[in-house]
Formats: structure tokens, C-alpha cells, sequence
């Protein structure tokens, strides 16, 4: 206890003297040294050929973005307290000890202007100039100092050339097929082939890699950027770059002769090492497989690309590592490819596909917790296994259980356990199409076909016990890179409410329009989403989604058909009959340098119920809202339309759904430091009725109160992101609820307080 507090009063004491004391932050700095405080500025003048680009600009600051000391790399400045300055200006570091223990934890050593080294890096800038076409540029420095002379800034000055263009590019001679071929690449370059571009030594680079990568594409394997060469004349034309293209002088014969495939052999090992090795052929290469293991065989000539006897790719090399990859039962997989040292002269090359099982079973647990606009909060659980290569071609068979219980606050409900929900879910996916032929598909992409079967059991003591149960087929393909589409050839849905309560009963009663939704009943779908998904560039990402889902029309056309008439019901249950559409665009834009960027989303979707049916069910009706909506509104409290509960009527969430759906979101996105970002968002939307529903009156859309009807409000947000995870928190602020709040103006909120809501989410809201 007294050596504590022995340390505890060295460390106050140590403490009070870096407050009280002058401190000085350059008492030990050599007289001929200056402690560097970071940079003055960096001023870039224009060329005669007008402004610098600003991407040239960018590599210019970097070179000379030294942090100086105290300085929060994480936040991008000097925080104001030098503590290892004073430290190690101001008390001495004793041999051991406790005291040299702090003293090596706190103790920053100084950044002198002299390990900067200004003068290097005004040389580093002339060369940056030099390479961009900014000849006899020059770049000067400064130092700047305030009323401590010991201490300093750098200023640069940077005054570049005239800019030198290319006035014409001589290239190789076509006496060689492979001269031919370079020349008929670079005709095609968007660089090369600009009138009078800028000359720049990273461009070129880049033009000679995408020829070398075409060339290796085209059997010239062995070919490397570094055997194309530029030569630069300067003096020809004064002001202009005459420009010739040639190989390097050492350049290998290897390299110079185009390749074909030769055999391709396809080794395959257990994920434990040895076994017996069986060999098969198959019509695209050899197969040695370690055996036992269990592998579709026909599966190398799917995945496997390489045609023997035709022009070596390394296209090939990479689509056929990423097919098998995407098989997900490979953990290692390793490509090479050697010259057939049989017969030099034939220019072949053999491949080898080194390829290892992974472990085939693989399992998950989530413990998640939650807390829902209706005033249930607690914990979930959620298991799988997955067996990843049921039948040896990449077939996954998993079985999920979900499980979560939730007890009720603020309405002096007596039971501690209030409401459980569990699931059990089975699903197997084959990485292929079991589908005829004429539905179009990539094949370069992995395309799945998923059967899956689901029951759900929900208890809400106070309210209902349902249980749901469906079966479905889904089929997943591309028909291009940027192009998804899922089929869901078939999804049957059974929905029971196997009991109620009386209060439930009673909000029932009151509408028979949400009653009917809650119905039982089958719900026989076919679906079909298209999902186009594209950045340009790296500035502009858009992604447009459209699903259009019919429910019961196949069936009732086949009651018809046979004569069925009036209601018609399927194992002596009705079935529902709608159609359902919805769409989402959402567009985002960097916004200056930087991870800046504003996004936004607008989505429309609606519903129909006909024929056998009146109502939508109540699980593919629309509610707005929450985390992913309008986040100044918890989830199911607004909507539809203007519609609130009268004065003394029952109000839940039942009754908050529509058939109609509108929503629009902007979100501005800005890093604040490391992986903590932050956004200031407005979100606006509301869900309607499309036929009139007299027991929620205001509900139907109407143009004229459409605007009227639509929820607003604001807000900021935090996001951890750590690229897997992202972990979200949104304070919204509501500005217009769309139903009458007892105050008027259109911000009718009824106090700031009363207009929060906070939402803690995983993954970003679109």
C-alpha cells in the first residue's frame, strides 16, 4: 500500500510539474536545428498550358506530408497538448526503474526540420513534374517561424513547366507477327491515340501493361511490361515530345513466340493428406484425384476453361481458379503453368490445377438482440450447419434454427415471458441451373437453383399464435457482369392463426379490412427480380432493383378452367390472389476527394388483391418506417396516409400497412476518422390504401394530399465501419407527421423531444 502510494504521488507530482512549469517543448534542440511544426502550405502555380490537374496536385502534397509532433494521424491535426514533447524536454529518463517505465511510455522525441529533409523533397517534386510533361520545372521551400524561433513550418513553392505534349508515336516495325500485334494495340489506345496528349510516364506505363496483359491473353505468356520501351525526343520539335516505341534489348526468345495449351492436368486433395490417387480422363483434362473424397467429376469440364491445343490465356488461368473458387469445397487452389520440355518446338505449355478440399461441414451462431417499435425488446439466436459439398459437386445442404423470446415494457403487462418465435429452415442449392436451356445465363458466373422449406411458429400472448409454414424453388443467374436475376419459379405459403385473444379479437372487429388480411390461408407466388448493380468509374455507383410478384393466378386459372366457380379453395383453404410490384433506384456520387459521398434512394411500390381474394395478406402489405426507412418514425407508426386511431379507439401497429409505397432518401456520407463515419440524412415517405377503407379514414391515396401525406424528417448518424461489419446508430428528427399531432403548420410536431427516434443497425440502409 505504501509503494502505491509513493507512485501515485511521483505520478501527481509529475503531472502538477508539466502544468505549473514553463515546459519548454525546444529546450533541448541543438542551436543549429528547428523543431518542425508541419506544413505552411503548398502552392502550385500555373504552367503556361494552364492549371495543374488536380490528381498531379494530390501526389505532389503527399510527398510532403510529413506529420509533425502531437500530431492525431487518425483525425488529420495537432492536438494542443505536446505531453511527449515536455517529457522528454523536461525530465530526465533514469536507468529503470518505474519512473523510466513512464518515461519511455509518454516520451515523444522531437521531428526536426532536418529529418524532414525539405531540400530531398523538393527534388522528389521536380521529378513528379518531369514525369508528367512539366519539364524544367522547379520546386523551392521556405521555412516559416512565429515568435519561437526554435520552431518552424515548411513552405513549398512549385512553379512547373510548360507542358509538353506528344506531337506523334512512332511504333514498331511489322516485320514480326508479334510487332504487328503490339502496333495493332496500341492504335487502339484511348492515350496513345489522343490528339496531343500530355505526355506522363505513369500513362505510358499503363498503356504498356495493357498491352502486355493483352499479349498474355493471346499465348504470349511469358511477355512483361518492362520489354516495351519508350523513347523520347524533346529536341526535334521544341515544345513537343516525339515519341518511338521499342523492345527491350534483352528481351528473352521465350517471350518473343506465342504459346499454346498443352495438357492440363487437375489434381485434387483431401482436406487430411493422403489417400490413393485415381486417375480419369475427361474430355478437358486429366483428373488425379486422392481418393476417398467425394467430387462430381463432371465438374472439372464445367469449371475448367483451358482448350488444349489452342492459344494459351491467362484469361483462363483466372476464370478458372474463380470457378472453382466460387464451388466454395476448395480452400487451397494454385494454377501453374511449365513449357513441354518433351518437345520444346511445339511452343506448349502444360498446365497443372493444384486444388484441396475444405473442410465439408461448416457451422454458425448469432446472438442478436432487439428492441421493436411495439415495445418488445430481448434476445435472439440463431444456428446452422451447412454441408457444403453434399453430393460432391458443390451442393449446399443447411439447416438453420432461429429462436428469440421478447417481453413487453411501458404497458404494465404482468407475464415476465411474453413472446417467443422459432424456425427451423432446410435448404439445398446446387451452383447450376436445373432449368431448361432457354433461360439465358453467363458462363463465366456461378448460377444457383435453391429449394427450400421453412416453418415458423410466432406467439404473441396478449394478441395471436400463428404459424407459417413454405416451400420454394429460386433459381440465381447473370446473364451479364453487372445483371442479376432470381426466378422463384414457385413459393407455396400457409399461413394459421391458431388462436387469439379477446383484445386481439376486438382491434379485428373494429376493421375488418386488417381482419381479413390475418386470415388463413395459402399464398401460391411465382416472382421474378432483376437487379442491375454498376459504378462508373469511381465517382457515380447506381443500382436499380424491380421485383413483380403474382400470387394465385396459375391456380384459380386452372379452378376455371375446370368449371370452378366462386370462391376457390386449395385443401379446403382459400388461396390468395394479388399482384405485386415494387422497384428501388439508388444513386450515389463522391462528392469532392476523399471517401465524401451523397446517396440517394427512391422506392414505389404497389399491391393488389382480386378475385379470390379482397384483401393482401397481411405479410406482403407495406409498412414504412425504422433502421431502413424514414428513420424519424419507428416501424408501423404512420401510414396509411393521414390515418390515426380516432380518440379512445385501440391503436397497435396491425393497422399500419398499405398497398401503396413511397419513399425518398438522401444521405450525405463523410469519413470522420479511421473507420467512424458519420452522415446527416432526410427521409420522407408514407404508405396509402388503393381501395377506401372507411375504418381508416384518410388512408387512400389522393393526389391532392399526397404531398400533404408524406412523413418527414431529418437527422445525423455514426457508422463503424471495419468493411465486414458495419454498425450503424441514427438519431432521426421528425419534421411532419402526416396525421393530425393537435398542432398546426407543417412542422407539427409535438415537442423536439417527442420528435426523436434512435435506431442501432447493422449495415448501411441502402
Amino acid at each position: 500500500m505504501r509503494c502505491i502510494k509513493t507512485y501515485f504521488g511521483l505520478f501527481a507530482g509529475v503531472v502538477a510539474m508539466l502544468m505549473v512549469v514553463s515546459c519548454s517543448t525546444t529546450r533541448r534542440i541543438p542551436d543549429d536545428e528547428m523543431l518542425y511544426t508541419g506544413v505552411k502550405g503548398v502552392k502550385v502555380a500555373e504552367s503556361d498550358s494552364g492549371a495543374v490537374p488536380s490528381a498531379m496536385v494530390s501526389a505532389i502534397k503527399s510527398q510532403v506530408n510529413v506529420a509533425p509532433n502531437n500530431y492525431w494521424k487518425l483525425v488529420g491535426w495537432r492536438y494542443p497538448f505536446p505531453l511527449g514533447l515536455w517529457v522528454y524536454n523536461n525530465w530526465p529518463n533514469p536507468p529503470k526503474g518505474f519512473r523510466h517505465w513512464l518515461y519511455e511510455k509518454l516520451v515523444e522525441e522531437p521531428v526536426l526540420v532536418s529529418d524532414v529533409r525539405p531540400e530531398v523533397r523538393t527534388h522528389m517534386i521536380e521529378q513528379i513534374l518531369d514525369n508528367n510533361g512539366y519539364f524544367r520545372g522547379t520546386a523551392t521551400y521556405s521555412l516559416v517561424q512565429g515568435r519561437n524561433k526554435k520552431k518552424a513550418k515548411i513552405l513549398y513553392d512549385i512553379t512547373p513547366g510548360p507542358g509538353y505534349p506528344i506531337s506523334g508515336v512512332e511504333l514498331l516495325p511489322d516485320t514480326t507477327a508479334l510487332g504487328a500485334l503490339i502496333d495493332s494495340l496500341a492504335r487502339k489506345d484511348s492515350y496513345l491515340m489522343a490528339d496531343r496528349p500530355r505526355y506522363s510516364t505513369d500513362s505510358l506505363s499503363v498503356v504498356r501493361t495493357r498491352i502486355t496483359n493483352s499479349l498474355r491473353n493471346r499465348g504470349y505468356y511469358f511477355f512483361r511490361p518492362e520489354f516495351i520501351e519508350y523513347l523520347a525526343d524533346s529536341i526535334a520539335q521544341p515544345g513537343e515530345i516525339a515519341l518511338r516505341m521499342t523492345l527491350a534489348t534483352n528481351v528473352p526468345k521465350m517471350a518473343l513466340d506465342p504459346f499454346t495449351t498443352g495438357k492440363v492436368t487437375v489434381h485434387v486433395a483431401r482436406n487430411q493428406g493422403g489417400g490413393k490417387a485415381d486417375t480419369v480422363e475427361m474430355k478437358r483434362a486429366t483428373l488425379i484425384q486422392m481418393m476417398p473424397s467425394r467430387l462430381r467429376r463432371k465438374l472439372i469440364d464445367e469449371t475448367v476453361t483451358f482448350r488444349p491445343g489452342r492459344r494459351f490465356s491467362v484469361r483462363s488461368m483466372d476464370r478458372t481458379q474463380l470457378n472453382l473458387a466460387r464451388l466454395g469445397i476448395f480452400n487451397n487452389i494454385n494454377i501453374e503453368a511449365v513449357p513441354d520440355t518433351s518437345d520444346l518446338a511445339s511452343r506448349r505449355l502444360n498446365v497443372d490445377v493444384y486444388a484441396t478440399f475444405d473442410a465439408p461441414l461448416e457451422t454458425s451462431l448469432e446472438v442478436n438482440a432487439s428492441s421493436k417499435s411495439n415495445s418488445y425488446i430481448g434476445p435472439g439466436l440463431t444456428f446452422g450447419v451447412t454441408n457444403k459439398n453434399i453430393f460432391g459437386g458443390g451442393e449446399q445442404l443447411s439447416v438453420k434454427l432461429t429462436g428469440s423470446y421478447e417481453w413487453q415494457t411501458g404497458r404494465g403487462r404482468g407475464s415476465v415471458f411474453n413472446s417467443y418465435e422459432v424456425g427451423l429452415t432446410g435448404s439445398l442449392a446446387f451452383p447450376r441451373l436445373l432449368a431448361p436451356k432457354f433461360i439465358p445465363r453467363s458462363r463465366y458466373d456461378l448460377n444457383w437453383t435453391r429449394f427450400q422449406l421453412n416453418a415458423d411458429l410466432l406467439n404473441r400472448p396478449h394478441y395471436f399464435k400463428m404459424a407459417q409454414f413454405n416451400a420454394s424453388i429460386n433459381y440465381d443467374w447473370r446473364l451479364r457482369r453487372h445483371v442479376s436475376n432470381t426466378l422463384t419459379l414457385f413459393k407455396l405459403t400457409y399461413t394459421n392463426l391458431m388462436h387469439t385473444t379477446h383484445e386481439f379479437d376486438s382491434i379485428m372487429a373494429a376493421n375488418p379490412a386488417v381482419a381479413q388480411s390475418f386470415m388463413s390461408q395459402f399464398i401460391p407466388q411465382m416472382s421474378y427480380t432483376y437487379v442491375y448493380d454498376r459504378a462508373f468509374g469511381r465517382d457515380n455507383t447506381l443500382n436499380w432493383q424491380f421485383t413483380v410478384q403474382e400470387a394465385g393466378n396459375v391456380m384459380w386459372a386452372i379452378y376455371q378452367a375446370c368449371g370452378k366457380k366462386g370462391e376457390k379453395k386449395l385443401f379446403g383453404t382459400p388461396f390468395s390472389q394479388f399482384v405485386k410490384g415494387q422497384t428501388q433506384l439508388v444513386w450515389g456520387r463522391r462528392v469532392g476527394h476523399g471517401d465524401h459521398w451523397l446517396v440517394s434512394r427512391v422506392a414505389v411500390g404497389a399491391a393488389h388483391a382480386y378475385g379470390n381474394s379482397t384483401q393482401v395478406p397481411y405479410s406482403e402489405q407495406f409498412y414504412v418506417g425504422g433502421a431502413n426507412s424514414i428513420r424519424a418514425f419507428t416501424v408501423r407508426s404512420i401510414g396509411p396516409g393521414s390515418y390515426k386511431a380516432a380518440p379512445g379507439q385501440t391503436e397497435d401497429y396491425f393497422d399500419r400497412t398499405g398497398t401503396f409505397k413511397f419513399e425518398a432518401n438522401v444521405e450525405y456520407r463523410f469519413p470522420i476518422f479511421g473507420p467512424l463515419h458519420g452522415a446527416l440524412f432526410v427521409d420522407a415517405g408514407n404508405v396509402w390504401l388503393l381501395k377506401d377503407d372507411p375504418y381508416r379514414p384518410g388512408g387512400t391515396l389522393r393526389g391532392k394530399s399526397f404531398l400533404r401525406d408524406l412523413a418527414l424528417g431529418t437527422g445525423v448518424g455514426l457508422r463503424f465501419d471495419i468493411s465486414m461489419l458495419v454498425i450503424r446508430g441514427d438519431l432521426g428528427i421528425g419534421i411532419h407527421a402526416p396525421y393530425d399531432t393537435g398542432k398546426s403548420g407543417y412542422y407539427n410536431m409535438k415537442s423536439f423531444g417527442n420528435s426523436l427516434a434512435f435506431h442501432l443497425a447493422i449495415g448501411y440502409p441502402f
